[in-house]
């Protein structure tokens, strides 16, 4: 880690050194709380306060007192076991890790898992995760994605109101617990990234603005005044995101991160935060010899953010394709409500698929102007898709997964398009099987008139949607204990079958590697326009294999598709007795297609099925 990023509390045997960035103070002094004395920092140039400590002991927990007044918790800390308003606590970052830190996978080769620690199992800690582990590796999973983990306040809390960003939150099991699933999972061979906020910070615990100018009021977010990133003295509030960004990396091993809302990001400098943020880590990174993925979550479909910095991007490795979400959604469900009214066009589906983003610069009707841009010669493997998300199923009022808006076969479908597009595909927690509880949005705030507040806004969330009920109380205990998963469904009846057809589906990228392969002129998708079906080619070397899925909800459907001097070899059908309860082999499309000048594939409502090439140049 770069000196001038160390902040906080780093203990080393017999002193601690203590640094914070205070510009709104004249003093700055440590309360150390079991030693029972006051220890005054010296000041830096930049407003920064500094001083070594000896003989502090991990363990001890201390807060800053500014100005001989307030009393704060570090904005570095790197522990709070007593909650976002209590002290923070020296830490010995010292671990004795069994597995060595190695390069993830390519994005290509990549599948990756969101998870919340809390609602994944029922005790919700860092190490309740581990017994799943080999079970996710045996999947097809290559990577964890983790949902927030820094400190926010009480026990429940989907992680984006995060205050102190440098401490994994007590309640998961702290520092040592966070350290012992990333080894357990590098163990098994499986990366972990960790999705990271620095758009804004939690409502409760925040004491940033005590400190310095962390926040301006010439921007707004939907979560209150915006990042300082580009005004007078945000150059030490850049490099505190950025410390936090190599702390992750370096500390916890973690092999990547999931960069939060950066459209929210607003830093309208020569050079954008975002940019200069993905450079640091490069930087770092060669310098560590690590290889990581850093991914960002945008809406502006903005092709710029993955081209490289040669190329005038911002160099980021990947970005989130709600895109894709959208139109499977919609073609699965019929919904119109809310943002969703732009994807009332089946052809946008095929659209995405070639064209990664559905808006190109076209009008969009929710956004009410022009929006998107064109990146059908970005590789695919830069767009991270997805069939649900803690954001496409929490924020619906009553949390439904996908698994109740649509049937056993249109989950099926779901997965096929999902694992067989050319994008990097990502799984929602319990998405392999279906899971039936709901991801509903909890907080456990100890404000009174937050909790309220927060109670009144979620309720205006949902004015654009045609949802009726009331939404469960984000509050209330009862709320997170439904939001938890039940893995034992993954062994009964459909949910099996389910289960299964996921692991096919893993096993045919990791078999085929046209179904893994990005480049932006090997995906050809056919569709006519007379229906709901669509033909997704997909092609590697001499290996061409042919996906057909037919979105009719009701009814068969047919596809005329080019042919040629091939023949073609199913190799997947969703309505076999694997995976179908109700197996019917006179619906079930031709095993093997001869050649001809064209042909025609026909499938059930709901169904999908895979062809691969039998060309004689083509040795499997």
């Amino acid at each position: 880690m770069y000196d001038e990023f160390l902040l906080g509390a780093q203990y080393t045997p017999g002193a601690t050194a203590f640094r914070v960035w205070a510009p709104y103070c004249e003093e700055v002094e440590v309360r150390l709380l079991d030693a029972r004395r006051y220890v005054r920092l010296q000041p830096e140039a930049g407003g920064y306060f500094s001083g070594i400590v000896a003989d502090v002991a991990p363990g001890e927990r201390y807060f800053y007192r500014l100005d001989s007044e307030k009393e704060r918790p570090d904005p570095a800390s790197q522990s709070q076991p007593d909650g976002v308003h209590g002290p923070s606590q020296v830490v010995d970052q010292s671990f004795a890790w069994r597995h060595p830190v190695c390069a993830p996978l390519s994005l290509r080769n990549s599948v990756f898992y969101e998870l919340h620690v809390g609602a994944y199992t029922p005790d919700g800690t860092f190490d309740a995760v581990i017994p799943h582990l080999p079970g996710l590796a045996d999947l097809g999973v290559t990577a964890l994605q983790i949902m927030p983990v820094a400190q926010f306040p009480g026990a429940r809390n989907w992680g984006y109101d995060g205050v102190q960003l440098f401490a994994p939150h007590s309640a998961y099991g702290g520092v040592n617990g966070l350290k012992r699933l990333v080894d357990a999972a590098h163990g098994h061979g499986l990366a972990v990234m960790l999705d990271v906020v620095y758009n804004h910070l939690g409502p409760e615990g925040n004491y940033l603005w005590d400190y310095g100018p962390y926040f301006t009021d010439r921007y707004k977010s939907p979560w209150g005044a915006g990042i300082n990133l580009d005004g007078p003295d945000s150059d030490p509030v850049r490099r505190f995101f950025m410390a936090n960004a190599v702390y992750w990396l370096s500390r916890y091993h973690f092999d990547g991160l999931r960069l939060d809302a950066t459209h929210e990001l607003l830093s309208f400098s020569a050079r954008p935060f975002l940019g200069e943020l993905t450079a640091q880590i490069a930087d770092w990174a060669a310098r560590d010899n690590r290889h990581v993925h850093i991914i960002a979550e945008n809406d502006q479909s903005n092709r710029l953010l993955t081209l490289s910095r040669d190329a005038n991007g911002l160099g980021l490795d990947g970005q989130w394709l709600d895109d894709f979400h959208h139109v499977l959604h919609v073609a699965l469900t019929g919904e119109s409500d809310g943002y969703y009214i732009d994807y009332q066009d089946f052809t946008l589906l095929p659209k995405v698929l070639g064209e990664r983003f559905a808006y190109t610069g076209a009008y969009s009707p929710i956004r009410r102007r022009q929006h998107g841009t064109w990146a059908g010669d970005v590789p695919a493997d830069r767009f991270v898709a997805s069939t649900q998300t803690h954001d496409q199923v929490g924020n619906r009022m009553l949390g439904e997964r996908l698994s109740t808006l649509t049937d056993f076969d249109g989950l099926k479908l779901a997965a096929g398009l999902l694992l067989t597009s050319p994008f990097t595909p990502m799984l929602f927690m319990g998405e392999e099987y279906g899971e039936t509880a709901p991801f509903l949005f909890f907080t456990s705030h100890g404000d009174a008139d937050l909790i309220e507040g927060v109670r009144r806004g979620r309720a205006q969330e949902f004015a654009a949607f045609d949802w009726r009920g009331e939404p469960p109380d984000p509050q209330g205990e009862e709320t997170f204990a439904r939001s938890k998963l039940n893995h034992a469904l993954a062994n009964q009846g459909t949910h099996a079958l389910l289960y299964a057809l996921y692991k096919e589906l893993l096993a045919m990228r990791r078999a085929y590697p046209a179904l893994t392969n990005p480049g932006p002129d090997d995906t050809l998708v056919y569709h006519h326009g007379k229906n709901r079906m669509i033909c997704v080619e997909r092609r590697f070397g001499r290996q061409t294999l042919r996906v057909f899925l037919n979105f009719e909800l009701t009814h068969t459907a047919g596809l005329d598709v080019p042919g040629g001097d091939v023949a073609w070899r199913r190799v997947l059908d969703s309505r076999d007795a694997r995976w179908s309860p109700k197996a019917d082999p006179d619906l079930s499309p031709p095993a093997t297609i001869g050649r001809a000048e064209s042909y025609t594939v026909s499938l059930a409502p709901k169904a999908f099925a895979v062809y691969l090439q039998e060309d004689e140049l083509y040795d499997r």
